[in-house]
């Protein structure tokens, strides 16, 4: 059984081995979308191909949408020239279901892959054709969260990105600028609508993609690289959407025990690939059963019916509302809680962190008593429900191999506005106290004390790649296991960064509790474990 064109059409075979087949003609569906394209999407990756991509061959099968998907690539090339073109566009959707049960899907609804790379000629004059269609209706994006900044951990212009500013839209390079220079081709060919859709988990995301754009189509009409109409076209909201989403859906890094019940059905080439840039894919995905996606009804060329596959279009406002509740409240700050006391404990899955009964409680504790108190109401989803489904049944699946250490990953970025936004909320209520908060800033102290990269034992241990690894390291550099004294004068400055914790701990109140935990945390070896069940119970 190979995954290609060529290998599913002894259909039979893969009926008989379980997996769910397109049931479309896909070359039509390639014809149609290759003469009418409406939705092309940036980043090839895991996220993409469990979600949207399985989204759109549901409405494929039903019948409700007529087009495919198209994928860009913009950052690791590799990733369509070693795995997505060698299986025609196919993967094969893996969803790991708690009762222990795994549903295969072969998902054929991405019908072109490409690279976002002005040395490959033809795939970038493809894209300029599908930028320039009248028929193209949104352009959706996970590049991760840094895929949207033109700085770096310093705050400084990235070189790419200067140099783009410079030389303008016919010879962009970074990310941001090679997408704007398919917008301004855009633009170019009659200032076409569009809608520019992140659907990245980030607070506030389409705000995010417009701020890069923007700032590119400012610096090209000032460096006069481009015409002057183009600032305007991006700033006008009939032309560019920007909607804001918030999405949902948890998928691990390819599993070896997914590999190996693919491989005994017979289902060849299955090895992952690591590219050169470190990206770990395969011909598969592994994800949970649970997805959300909520999108901002902002799109001047007309939507898709996502709505008829789960999507929520609604407002801005809920959008925020719905966000915040899962961001700030419901699963993003349970995540990296576990993520950071996970890596200090040695657990290397999730799930098992949760059999543990002190780790449990105190993200229960975040969730329902720290977090919730100040979610915003909103009539999409219930925020208590959501919290009951996060804790017994989605971060609990035995089946879903994610690690603590991939949830780690870029922590720096995600404390803000996973915990910054709740302490802020605390502050400024006129019922709740910001010092009534405990298991928040244990959290923030625990992952100053997971920045030494010593584990509970005094094993060390390897850092998940972090952009603000080399600024925020050096403030615990000095710092041994067992001098809890040494270490107050230290992580104080640390405390006064709002880009990272979104507030000032010291002006706030918090940063005496914060320093006293990190004491208690470095008294030696079992300090961790010992300062959790102290004061989670």
């Amino acid at each position: 059984m190979r995954l290609s064109e060529e290998g599913l059409k002894n259909r039979q075979e893969w009926l008989d081995k379980g997996y769910q087949l397109p049931r479309f003609d896909r070359e039509a569906i390639k014809a149609k979308t290759k003469e009418t394209p409406e939705w092309i999407h940036f980043g090839a990756g895991n996220i993409f191909r469990a979600f949207q991509a399985n989204l759109l061959q549901g409405l494929l099968n039903a019948g409700v949408c007529d087009t495919g998907l198209i994928v860009a690539e913009g950052f690791d090339y590799e990733i369509i020239e070693k795995m997505y073109l060698p299986h025609d566009s196919y993967s094969v959707l893996a969803t790991l279901k708690v009762d222990g049960t795994v549903e295969k899907t072969v998902v054929g609804s991405i019908v072109e892959s490409l690279t976002l790379d002005p040395e490959n000629a033809a795939d970038f004059s493809r894209l300029k054709d599908i930028f320039t269609a009248d028929s193209l209706k949104m352009a959706s994006f996970t590049i991760t969260e840094k895929g949207y900044s033109l700085v770096n951990g310093r705050g400084e212009t990235l070189t790419a990105v200067q140099e783009d500013f410079a030389k303008g839209p016919e010879q962009a390079t970074s990310y941001i600028g090679k997408v704007a220079a398919l917008l301004y081709a855009r633009y170019q060919a009659g200032a076409k609508p569009i809608a520019m859709v992140s659907m990245d988990n980030c607070s506030h995301n389409g705000d995010k993609l417009y701020a890069a754009i923007h700032t590119f189509a400012q610096e090209w009409v000032k460096n006069g690289v481009a015409d002057a109409g183009f600032a305007d076209y991006i700033n006008d909201k009939s032309k560019v959407g920007f909607p804001w989403s918030m999405i949902d859906k948890i998928t691990p890094r390819p599993d070896a025990n997914v590999e190996k019940i693919l491989a005994d059905d017979g289902l060849e080439e299955l090895e992952p690939v690591i590219t050169s840039k470190k990206t770990y894919v395969a011909p598969f995905v592994n994800a949970e059963e649970c997805q959300y996606l909520v999108i901002e009804d902002a799109f001047p060329n007309g939507k898709l019916p996502l709505e008829k596959g789960g999507v929520i279009y609604t407002t801005r406002e809920n959008v925020d509302r719905v966000e915040r509740m899962k961001v700030c409240t419901c699963l993003n700050p349970l995540h990296t809680s576990l993520a950071v006391f996970g890596c200090l404990l040695g657990y290397e899955r999730i799930y098992e962190e949760m059999r543990d009964p002190v780790l449990k409680k105190m993200v229960e504790t975040i969730g329902y008593k720290e977090g919730l108190p100040v979610v915003v109401k909103q009539d999409l989803l219930d925020p208590q429900k959501f919290i009951d489904e996060v804790i017994n049944i989605r971060l609990p699946n035995p089946f879903m191999p994610d690690t603590p250490q991939r949830i780690a990953t870029d922590t720096s970025q995600k404390l803000a506005i996973r915990y910054g936004g709740t302490i802020a909320a605390y502050a400024k209520s006129d019922s709740l106290d910001v010092k009534s908060l405990k298991l928040i800033p244990l959290v923030l102290a625990g992952w100053i004390r997971y920045l030494m990269g010593i584990d509970d034992s005094g094993k060390a241990f390897e850092l998940s790649p972090d952009p603000q690894l080399t600024t925020v390291c050096p403030y615990v550099q000095d710092i041994r296991l067992g001098e809890p004294d040494s270490a107050e004068e230290k992580i104080k400055p640390i405390l006064q960064r709002t880009d990272i914790f979104g507030v000032n701990l010291n002006e706030i109140g918090l940063a005496d509790a914060v320093i006293g935990y990190f004491g208690e945390l470095i008294a030696g070896k079992g300090a961790v474990r010992a300062t959790l069940e102290k004061y989670v119970g």
